[in-house]
């Protein structure tokens, strides 16, 4: 199988100046890294109250771009290693602007989402599918290694799944996963506004009006949630 690297960052914040404080990764090939940065801007009280890193504790640290483990992701990057990361797309914009370029990819929210096609799952955040799924596991939410722990075994349960889904092998299976990555991904159910638990599919049949309002409000925002906008669209064209 091709190698994996299990990666997840934590940030000073979420904004477009936010930053790498902290970045564990685990391969496939063996190795472990759990190493604090030094991001020379303030950390954002709002991140500090989720992953409790703080200023105190990075102040001292090196700086990402001149670690070995930035050196060590580069080499990996671009040998063709495969990242997998859960809500990938943050994880792959933080490290483009330390300088480094993900190839290919996997996002293990994606795929769960894809594999979800009776919409039974309320939430996708890595800790809820978790306890969800039942994975095993002694690791702290929100700390970048604890997360890769929960990854790992997500991961190894993901492709399990779209292997007997699609009756493939495993080297077929992570091709599949890295294509559904790559794509928008269908949002089936709705947890919010008045419409909470209902499913997209029906909402659009008895109420198109109010998902044309969501997608004109998902629009507007700055950064557009690809999958919300893609999947308002797909409901609303079957009604039309």
């Amino acid at each position: 199988m091709e190698k994996l690297i299990f990666i997840d960052t934590e940030t000073t914040g979420t904004g477009p100046e936010a930053k790498i404080i902290q970045v564990a990764y685990k391969t496939s090939d063996g190795v472990e890294v759990n190493k604090f940065y030094n991001p020379e801007i303030p950390i954002e009280i709002e991140a500090m109250a989720v992953h409790h890193i703080t200023e105190k504790m990075v102040k001292d640290k090196p700086l990402f771009r001149e670690s070995t483990e930035y050196l060590d992701l580069k080499k990996r990057f671009e040998a063709g290693e495969i990242f997998v990361a859960h809500n990938a797309k943050f994880d792959i914009e933080m490290l483009r602007r330390e300088g480094l370029k993900v190839g290919s990819f996997i996002d293990t929210l994606k795929v769960a989402r894809y594999l979800d096609t009776q919409a039974k799952i309320p939430s996708y955040a890595m800790q809820y599918l978790r306890y969800f799924l039942k994975i095993e596991v002694e690791a702290n939410a929100h700390d970048a290694w604890g997360d890769i722990l929960v990854l790992e075994k997500l991961f190894y349960r993901l492709i399990k799944k779209i292997m007997e889904k699609e009756n493939i092998n495993k080297e077929k299976a992570l091709e599949k996963m890295m294509s559904i990555s790559q794509k928008p991904s269908l949002i089936r159910s709705i947890h919010f506004g008045k419409y909470k638990g209902e499913k997209l599919e029906e909402i659009a049949k008895k109420d198109p009006a109010y998902l044309r309002w969501l997608l004109s409000e998902k629009e507007k925002e700055e950064e557009k949630d690809e999958d919300w906008i893609y999947s308002l669209k797909h409901y609303l064209h079957l009604v039309s």
